[in-house]
């Protein structure tokens, strides 16, 4: 465990040093200051990793003090320590800006574990840099995934250790939470990455077409087929073939898959010849896919060929500390690419934001920020340039303000659905890239809910 840099503030002498000596015995380097004036004063000549400070002092108080930290460098954590009787304004403090908050009488064991925490967040942010300028020197950026939870911070660390190998990786996790970046970013790491990276969305073509698509035809091989057609397994070749949605497969399309992992080994349709290609396979689903080997709709082997190396993209609602940097570069890029000057949001549309739960995750951001840069006609994005509002928000915390939390959600669904046909002119294919389902899928909300298609 990473040991850190702690400031004390304390104005209790028998507290102070009793903190001082059992962090100390922890192996952590630690500082005194009496009162606020000398917390910032050793804040402004030192390197602190963490201070914890006492609410209540004579002079400046705790949150006070934690302005002016906050001011001087925003990187430093900082927890609360406060009395039983002010747990209400340790609350505020942490909407300041404090991490966290212990109460009077300090227990070392709960204490203990929230520095070892921030120790933990420490090191992964520690070996984030240095994996950044890892990557920066094989010429690889990876400025598209905007990011720093802890999460996040360990799979990037992940996708660097596989990206040498050609071990198979399937990516699980809800839509909209950046599988297929990912994928381009393992691609981008690894040693084929002067080949293509092929990307075949296996729920969005019938099965006999998917078939045709990916291991190609043979002049007459059925019906319409009237030249060699090769396939995007024979393009990928000496690269990645990144199949999304891989729990569409059909039992026949599988097999052929199973017959390549095992063999690196193919044929067109309407041919008995076999190709040997090189391809890396990096797959993905949003699917639960042990409950379908368990059904019986995927086989068994074939899901531990594609699973030797798994990752769990979160959901966006589980890194909400990656949501002021996410909206921050959304603004930029947005107002970049349609041209417009816009500095930011008002406080109640970023709090609006923040406090949303996002169903549809970072695509669903997106989004909202392409909307709202388009339509914004001052120079800071208001909650009236916003798709949703207080009920919305509500729903998405599992509030009901008057209507089920279902209906709101199928409200909300409605709506991006529209919003992403618009976007698509009509094209269903288009639509279902966006918003991260299966054009089978979108076929059927459509009809649900009887919209134009």
């Amino acid at each position: 465990m990473q040991k850190l840099n702690i400031l004390i503030v304390e104005d209790g002498r028998s507290q102070r040093e009793m903190l001082r000596d059992f962090l100390i015995s922890e192996g952590h380097r630690v500082s005194e200051a009496e009162n606020g004036e000398a917390a910032i004063k050793s804040v402004l000549g030192n390197h602190y990793d963490l201070i914890l400070l006492d609410y209540k002092m004579p002079g400046m108080d705790g949150m006070q003090v934690l302005k002016e930290v906050k001011r001087i460098n925003s990187e430093i954590d900082v927890v609360i320590i406060t009395a039983y009787g002010t747990i209400e304004t340790a609350v505020e403090a942490i909407k300041v800006g404090a991490i966290d908050y212990i109460t009077k009488p300090v227990e070392l064991d709960e204490l203990l574990i929230l520095v070892d925490r921030v120790a933990e967040r420490r090191g992964l942010i520690r070996e984030n840099e240095l994996l950044k300028q890892e990557l920066g020197k094989k010429g690889v950026t990876v400025d598209k995934i905007v990011y720093k939870n802890s999460k996040m911070v360990e799979l990037i660390n992940l996708a660097n250790r596989v990206a040498a190998s050609r071990a198979s990786v399937l990516i699980q996790g809800e839509s909209g939470t950046g599988k297929e970046l990912m994928a381009r970013l393992i691609h981008q790491l690894s040693s084929r990455a002067a080949k293509p990276i092929i990307v075949v969305n296996c729920g969005a073509l019938h099965e006999n077409l998917l078939e045709s698509e990916l291991f190609g035809h043979e002049k007459g091989a059925y019906t319409g087929a009237s030249s060699r057609r090769i396939g995007r397994f024979e393009e990928a070749d000496g690269g990645t073939l990144f199949l999304d949605e891989i729990g569409e497969l059909s039992p026949a399309v599988q097999v052929k898959l199973l017959r390549f992992l095992q063999e690196r080994e193919i044929s067109r349709l309407g041919s008995n010849a076999s190709i040997h290609v090189d391809v890396r396979i990096i797959s993905a689903t949003n699917r639960d896919l042990e409950e379908s080997v368990r059904e019986g709709s995927f086989r068994e082997d074939l899901f531990y060929r594609l699973k030797v190396v798994a990752m769990m993209m979160p959901p966006l609602r589980e890194r909400k500390d990656d949501l002021p940097a996410l909206i921050d570069h959304f603004v930029e890029k947005f107002s970049r690419e349609n041209n417009k000057t816009i500095s930011g949001l008002t406080a109640e549309a970023r709090d609006l934001l923040l406090k949303y739960d996002y169903p549809g995750n970072v695509r669903e951001l997106l989004n909202i920020m392409e909307r709202a840069v388009v339509i914004a006609r001052e120079q800071y994005i208001s909650v009236d340039d916003l798709p949703f509002g207080g009920d919305t928000l509500a729903a998405s915390r599992g509030g009901k303000t008057g209507g089920s939390l279902r209906d709101s959600l199928e409200e909300l669904e409605q709506r991006l659905i529209s919003e992403a046909m618009d976007k698509a002119s009509d094209n269903q294919t288009r639509a279902a890239e966006i918003l991260g389902m299966s054009e089978r899928m979108l076929r059927y909300k459509l009809k649900k809910y009887n919209l134009k298609s």
